[in-house]
């Protein structure tokens, strides 16, 4: 095999998920009536913008070599959180900050040290007890969505405040203010993944924990760093679900830890760590996205959306198998 052909067989394994979501939106638009255009298009991404932010921090976690299953119990408290404080009717306080726009940064500062001090909570116990991180997570799961429980009292807290309602009704080139958030959140950390001593040591803590010791790297901190991460981006999810639904339930976001799961595998980050992209986390979002659009679009029952994620993760899984043994032969 010559290495130009080496190359672009490479090339079009780590892109495979780019060319599944143009196939499916090329299928979709032939057989859905009015499915190719701008406004369905801008309805994909609006609707991704939660599940693509808490794939971000999901997908640092899990290149990194470990698993963190709180981040959906650690949005919906967040955006309790949020919803509680600034919420004026049910169980929302209704304050009230003058100006007003201060309370877009302040629930987001609440939003994020929410998500942040969990991931710091699971990141001692993982990193410096040497604690089982599904375990860990598993239990951070459980009891961080009981503390939503608790605070609400299966109440909701309705009527967000107007100024950070803002977010979810304005647009940017046809597209809303919450979808660009998510966005630029993907081309950020695609960057600091990309460019930045901290993203290539990650990777290197995912591919060998033990050889990125040895060479001097301090793996604990870095660690640490990315459980915060995950969980201060988790709640961020939170925010932008407490904008988009003017408010929080008890109920919040159930279900997301597993399409979260979905987008990070599909998107080629390898479970066994130290392999990855966020571009590609982030076709795999839209990916799922066009796939519920378009059930929507057609009619068809809700529960055609869960087998088809499905098979999409156990083909990525199988994909994955694929690459890494296909990889070995070309090395």
């Amino acid at each position: 095999m010559t290495p130009r052909t080496r190359k672009t067989l490479e090339f079009i394994l780590d892109n495979l998920v780019w060319f599944m979501l143009l196939f499916v939106l090329i299928v979709f638009s032939a057989l859905i009536p009015n499915y190719f255009q701008l406004g369905i298009f801008a309805n994909i991404i609006e609707a991704s913008s939660v599940l693509g932010v808490m794939s971000i921090g999901l997908s640092l976690v899990i290149i990194a070599g470990h698993m963190d299953l709180s981040v959906e119990s650690v949005a919906a408290l967040s955006a309790m959180a949020v919803g509680v404080l600034f919420c004026s009717a049910g169980i929302g306080l209704g304050i009230k900050l003058s100006p007003e726009w201060l309370m877009v940064p302040v629930s987001l500062m609440v939003a994020l040290a929410v998500g942040g001090l969990i991931g710091l909570f699971n990141g001692f116990l993982i990193v410096k007890l040497k604690m089982n991180a599904f375990i860990i997570t598993l239990a951070s799961y459980i009891w961080v969505r009981g503390v939503v429980l608790a605070v609400s009292g299966g109440r909701s807290a309705q009527d967000l405040a107007p100024a950070i309602r803002w977010f979810a009704i304005q647009r940017l080139l046809g597209i809303p203010l919450t979808a660009w958030i998510a966005i630029l959140c993907f081309v950020a950390f695609s960057v600091m993944m990309a460019k930045t001593r901290f993203g290539r040591h990650l990777m290197m803590i995912g591919g060998n924990e033990t050889a990125t010791f040895r060479a001097g790297i301090r793996v604990t901190r870095n660690l640490i760093i990315a459980f915060v991460l995950a969980g201060a981006i988790a709640g961020l999810s939170g925010w932008l679900l407490a904008i988009r639904t003017s408010g929080a339930t008890a109920n919040l976001g159930v279900g997301l830890l597993f399409n979260a799961f979905a987008a990070v595998v599909i998107g080629g980050v390898s479970l066994k760590g130290g392999i990855g992209a966020l571009p590609g986390v982030y076709a795999g979002v839209l990916l799922l996205s066009s796939i519920n659009t378009a059930i929507n679009l057609m009619g068809l029952p809700a529960n055609f959306t869960q087998v088809i994620h499905g098979f999409l993760v156990l083909a990525a899984v199988l994909l994955d198998t694929f690459k890494q043994r296909l990889r070995q032969r070309l090395a």
